[in-house]
């Protein structure tokens, strides 16, 4: 894969990565295996995968810790390590802090935890209500001229406060929730983005499954369900969403691949995104997702997919 560059800084990656959530983060899904999430990240930097997404909210740090077990037995500089934080348990209540002295000490704390001398990408996780943003992501800047971190980011950031938080033109890329049935961002965000010269990575690239064509339009889901209950999986949005990922099935078809390498595919070709960063539960899922950067789409394919989610 050829590398991009992050930003204005000088961490450069292969643009497919892997999320990392579901690699010790026990307090977002139940019955997670830390062997299966070893596994996997372990199964991602062999098959030429190099950006790992992670966070400190992904079980309270556990999910820094397992990634720090396996980087440990590879170059690091063949390694590019994303990591996020805000969520502050010290009153006994989660509370989202982007105070500087406490996103000196997150990162402090994560450099620990991944038993590492820096991290290639630090992301302010949620903006809080009061701290000024250029002020935290000043913070920020101090770790990076101490060679802490590499490269600055905020994540959940509105338009508003992500030109705030670059005030001073140190901020080099967004974390935002994008998908091809949840496109808010290119009507604004991204227009200012290519201006200001910022990378912008997705989350939830492929909306629970919805993308990955397991789905399909004739399914219900039992009451105890979740997804019952997500307006996502029912009613008309589920139905317009199975009917786009139709077409994509006979491109997916001539490519020889499955849905999922094509969704992928269409991220990693869209200008607009530097890197994708699908999540995986354990290690058998990794050579599906790597394929995806073997796929070539026509511009007509390209273009077939863009008008077909457009809508929705």
């Amino acid at each position: 894969m050829d590398k991009i560059k992050v930003g204005k800084s000088q961490v450069e990656t292969a643009p497919l990565g892997l999320g990392t959530n579901k690699v010790g983060g026990h307090n977002l899904f139940p019955n997670l295996s830390e062997s299966d999430g070893l596994e996997t990240v372990r199964a991602a930097l062999e098959s030429g995968i190099q950006l790992l997404d992670t966070a400190y909210m992904y079980g309270k740090g556990r999910s820094e810790e397992l990634i720090g077990e396996v980087i440990a037995d590879f170059p690091r500089d063949q390694v590019i390590v994303a990591d996020k934080a805000a969520h502050d348990f010290s009153s006994g209540d989660i509370v989202l802090n982007n105070d500087p002295q406490f996103l000196k000490k997150s990162v402090d704390d994560a450099l620990k935890r991944l038993n590492t001398d820096y991290i290639d990408i630090f992301y302010i996780h949620f903006p809080d209500e009061n701290t000024p943003k250029s002020e935290a992501v000043g913070a920020l800047q101090e770790l990076r001229e101490a060679g802490k971190i590499r490269a600055i980011g905020v994540s959940n950031f509105t338009l508003e406060q992500v030109k705030e938080a670059n005030q001073d033109g140190y901020v080099d890329i967004v974390e935002n929730y994008y998908s091809l049935i949840h496109r808010d961002e290119e009507e604004k965000l991204f227009p200012y983005l290519k201006d200001a010269h910022i990378s912008f990575v997705p989350y939830f690239p492929l909306e629970k499954g919805l993308l990955t064509g397991k789905y399909t339009k004739d399914m219900t889901f039992a009451e105890n369900d979740s997804r019952s209950k997500d307006e996502k999986f029912t009613g008309k949005l589920f139905q317009s969403t199975m009917e786009a990922v139709d077409i994509l099935r006979p491109i997916a078809q001539r490519h020889h691949v499955d849905v999922l390498q094509i969704v992928l595919t269409w991220y990693l070709a869209n200008p607009s995104l530097t890197a994708v960063i699908p999540g995986a539960r354990n290690a058998g899922q990794i050579p599906g997702i790597v394929q995806s950067a073997k796929v070539e789409l026509s511009k007509e394919e390209y273009d077939l997919i863009d008008r077909s989610f457009s809508t929705l």
